[in-house]
């Protein structure tokens, strides 16, 4: 059986002011922003049913912080993975006595409130709520938010984090539509991280976005950076593992945007400002 690729870090912790992104692979980010702690779609997970994690997830969940905030975009099992749901409410209790807060879409309390949080917010788009001086927005999507097949009433979208100057966009599954250049018009948000893999056979573009369409959706939203996501941890479509990254720097290349796409290493702390 093939070995896992990849090499699994300790996360560099920042001060209040700052504002870093933690790469733990597929569509899973560490977030410290407002000097709050944000865990957004976070999977540890080995196998997804007979899909085998490729690269191993870049941090261990012993060396996150406390955290203040889970965001979970779709109920989907590569999105919302209850046992790395549950390990972070343990795991943020045992450090500090208190249960973070989980915000998810419409319709998705019910998956998540066994799993240990202190608080569970659902959103519609372009709701928000805030954590102290950090304030969070659910935004549109074209994706869907079936759990399985007959729940179709889930709730799915992206999220868009601010405090003061600070500013990220998870877009979370989603083809290209656009609900990008409102998004950039309504929120403005710096850096945007958005999905590339999953595109091949054609009629997933329905519902993903190849590499050339998150290039279009970053431009769309006239963000600073860009911060690709959602390839390389598991084999989910047809296309081959390398190739969304190859794509999209050919397609930054060919739009002369080279320098504003940040590619992250799994587990590397990368601070923006």
């Amino acid at each position: 059986m093939t070995p896992r690729t990849g090499v699994t870090r300790k996360p560099v912790l920042a001060a209040r002011d700052e504002l870093a992104l933690t790469f733990i692979g597929h569509s899973s980010f560490f977030v410290q922003i407002g000097g709050k702690n944000i865990v957004i779609d976070p999977n540890f997970a080995p196998w997804i049913f007979v899909l085998k994690r490729l690269r191993r997830p870049g941090l261990r969940l012993r060396d996150l912080p406390s955290i203040d905030a889970v965001l979970v975009t779709h109920a989907h099992f590569d999105h919302l993975h209850r046992p790395s749901l549950r390990a972070i409410a343990r795991y943020t209790r045992w450090r500090s006595g208190k249960r973070p807060t989980i915000v998810v879409p419409h319709h998705v309390r019910d998956l998540v409130s066994s799993l240990g949080y202190g608080r569970i917010v659902e959103l519609e788009w372009w709701e928000r709520t805030k954590f102290g001086e950090l304030e969070v927005t659910h935004v549109p999507a074209r994706h869907w938010g079936a759990r399985i097949v007959r729940d179709m009433h889930r709730g799915y979208g992206g999220y868009v984090l601010r405090s003061g100057k600070q500013s990220l966009y998870h877009a979370g599954d989603t083809a290209y539509f656009d609900g990008f250049h409102e998004i950039g018009q309504r929120l403005h948000p710096e850096l945007a991280l958005l999905p590339i893999g999953a595109y091949h056979p054609a009629s997933y573009r329905a519902v993903h976005t190849s590499p050339e369409d998150a290039v279009q959706a970053f431009l769309d939203l006239k963000a600073r950076w860009m911060v690709p996501m959602h390839y390389g941890s598991f084999r989910l479509s047809y296309e081959p593992v390398d190739e969304p990254l190859q794509r999209l720097r050919a397609e930054a290349r060919r739009r002369k945007i080279e320098k504003r796409i940040c590619v992250l290493d799994e587990g590397v702390t990368t601070f923006f400002g």
